[in-house]
Formats: C-alpha cells, structure tokens, sequence
C-alpha cells in the first residue's frame, strides 16, 4: 500500500509504467521515492521493535524501550553535534557521528551491567544517561550559531523517512541483521530472566554474556535506527504488547514478531502521515506519538483489567 499510495495515488495504468517501463515519471516515482522510503521505515520499524522486546525481557519491564537506557539520546546528542559542526555537508557523516554515540553510551552500559547486575540500577544509571544526553542537546539548541543549522537538528530529533534513499537502506540493513542474530544469541537468557534472578544465575548458562548479547544488540539497532531516521518514539514501546499474547509472554520467542510488528507499525504511520492532509508533511516522530500514545493507553486498560480478573 505505501507504494501505490501518497500525496498522488498510483491508477492501475500508471502502475503498470511503473513496472514496465524505466525511466518513465511512475517508475522513477516509485523505485527512487516511495520504494526505498517504504523500506527504510520497515527495517528502522524492525530495528525499534527488536529493541524494545530485547530491553523488556533483559530488564523484565513491559515499559521498558530502546530509549529507556539512553541509547536513542546518545546517538541523537552525536547526530545534533556533527550537524551544528558542519559534518552535515560530508556523505554519511551524520550516520556515523549517531552510530558513534549509541556505541560509547552501549559501551558505557556494558561495563555498567558487567560490575551491577540489578535490573533497577542499570534503568536508573540509562536514566542518567538519557538526561545528560538530553542536556548536552539542549545546549546545543542554545549555543548554536546558526538558524539553518537549529532547523536541522529540529528536523533530524522529530524522525522521518522523507527523502530516504538506497543509500539509507543499505545503511540500516546490516546493523538489523547483525543485531537480530546477536538478539537471538541472547533469547535463552531472556527467556530464564523471565523466572527470576535467583533462578537464571542457577541455571548454568553464561548469563553474563547473554546480557553482553542482549545491550549490543539493542544499542547496535537503535543506533542504526537513529543514525538512518532520527528519534522516533512509541514503537519500540508498543510492538512487543502487540504480539505478546501470541507468543504466550515468551521472552525468547517475541522478538521477531516483535520486529515485524515493529516494521508494520512504522510503514502504516509514515503513509498515514504522508496522506494527512496538511501544508507541511508531519513528522513522523510526531505522528507515531499522537496516534500511539493513545492506542498504547487502551492496551495498558485492557491488561489491566485482564489483571484484576
């Protein structure tokens, strides 16, 4: 559907020349606009959507998300920085500058978890974390030298997939699959999280490392995330709530449909966001929260009377 449809829907002719004849206006409209477009958001949907049921099971939190440990900040901070430098003008810089950052505060994390194992400690310190980072942003809004400049990081911190190319694609597709794989490496240890504590560090397997698993691949799929389409909100949130009945609350087994649903998420909202009508396209940050936030109370009001039963 995001392929037929946007500001000017696709008839059946013009899909036709879209699919037969190259170079025509429906075909370059399609392969170098809408197609990479759709694509970017699903595999940035994926990336948010594996890191919130990664994040979920390791700290056994269902509020738990990929910004809740200051990663998305992070990445965001580095992303604000390289664009106020200038760095922007540099192909893929920007990238790399956000990549950067969710590494040295995955880094950060990493050698946090590997002195303090409680759950409650490694949430408090992400805290710190993501509000350091949010305060280093802020003084970059205030001591940045240039309007054009303040715009961008604005622009770069609301998300979106507008504009996105192959190019994007083939930044955000290694780092998903890099980081599923590392994600499936640590679904046993998620899994016995689930039992508790006392019973995972009894169970004999290398709980250590399947943590170490765990915050790379979370740090390494929100990075990409970030560095592809800025912050964008809610989804890593709400995609494991989504599918976690089917999976009967398994850790171990929500991630991948944690991360379709996460993909689908963001396709529908980014296409929504494209046909709203109005005189500058939203942001897609900014629609995924004013249209999830509400969909996420009424799921939060369903388990909750689910509870009480």
């Amino acid at each position: 559907m995001g392929l037929l449809l946007g500001e000017t829907a696709f008839n059946m002719e013009q899909m036709g020349q879209a699919l037969t004849v190259p170079g025509s206006g429906p075909a370059e409209v399609l392969w170098q606009v809408r197609a990479p477009r759709v694509a970017t958001a699903l595999l940035v949907g994926a990336a948010l959507g594996l890191s919130g049921a990664v994040m979920q099971g390791l700290l056994r939190n269902p509020l738990a998300d990929p910004g809740v440990l200051g990663v998305s900040s992070a990445a965001a901070l580095a992303a604000a920085a390289a664009i106020v430098l200038g760095a922007a003008a540099v192909p893929g810089a920007v990238e790399v500058s956000a990549l950067v950052g969710a590494g040295l505060a995955g880094g950060l994390l990493i050698l946090f978890a590997a002195r303090v194992r409680s759950p409650e400690a490694l949430i408090l310190f992400g805290v710190a974390v993501s509000s350091f980072a949010g305060a280093a942003t802020a003084l970059i809004f205030n001591l940045s030298p240039s309007p054009i400049a303040t715009a961008e990081v604005m622009g770069w911190l609301l998300g979106s997939v507008q504009n996105r190319s192959w190019i994007d694609v083939a930044w955000v597709t290694p780092a998903v699959l890099i980081a599923g794989a590392l994600a499936a490496l640590a679904a046993p240890g998620l899994r016995m999280l689930s039992l508790g504590e006392e019973t995972a560090r009894t169970s004999g397997l290398p709980m250590a490392r399947l943590r170490l698993l765990a915050l790379l691949a979370t740090a390494l799929a929100t990075g990409a995330a970030v560095a592809v389409a800025g912050v964008i909100g809610f989804v890593g949130l709400a995609a494991p709530h989504l599918v976690r009945s089917a999976v009967r609350g398994d850790p171990g087994r929500l991630l991948l449909p944690s991360a379709l649903a996460g993909g689908l998420m963001l396709v529908v909202a980014d296409l929504l966001a494209r046909m709203t009508p109005t005189d500058q396209e939203l942001k897609l940050g900014v629609f995924t929260a004013l249209v999830g936030a509400p969909l996420f109370a009424m799921i939060a009001w369903r388990a909750a009377r689910e509870w009480r039963l």
